[in-house]
């Protein structure tokens, strides 16, 4: 019964938020201010990138703290984040995706893979970068990027 007093009578304890992160937001990010709807689309990556992503909502990074909610329907989210390089089979669903997103919206390619292709440039079964398939808002480089980055890419968005 102790602990349970104690943390009570503690209350919510959190470290402070880090300043800002430079940089003007990105175009359409004006009209998205406040709470945003993020789905995550691999396009054909090795996966680093996404356990990045996936640090960055896990509770150190807490990305939703600042307005960065998941969602599992393009039709829901205000945000896509893409990683990998977009694979010839992945191309066509890529474009049906942030084409089902409602406007305004914005697509931000995670990595360097959906940067420029990364280690899969000229690759067989690689369509391009993210950029080749759908318009791109925000890059977010990094092979793969920190948790941090993810994070102060999304705040830029949100505003917090």
């Amino acid at each position: 019964m102790s602990l349970l007093r104690t943390i009570r009578d503690t209350g919510r304890v959190a470290e402070a938020a880090p300043p800002r992160p430079a940089g003007s937001p990105p175009p359409a990010a004006g009209e998205l201010r406040g709470s945003v709807q993020v789905r995550c689309v691999d396009a054909g990556s090795c996966n680093g990138c996404e356990i990045e992503i996936a640090a960055a909502f896990g509770p150190v990074h807490d990305a939703e703290r600042y307005g960065a909610r998941l969602v599992a329907s393009p039709r829901h989210a205000d945000v896509a984040l893409v990683t990998g390089p977009v694979t010839r089979n992945m191309a066509e669903p890529l474009r049906r995706t942030v084409a089902a997103m409602p406007r305004p919206h914005l697509v931000v390619a995670v990595g360097d893979c959906a940067v420029d292709c990364g280690e899969f440039a000229g690759g067989h079964g690689v369509e391009g970068a993210v950029a080749d398939v759908v318009p791109v808002d925000m890059t977010v480089p990094g092979c793969p990027p920190e948790p941090e980055r993810i994070v102060a890419a999304l705040r830029t968005v949100t505003g917090r």
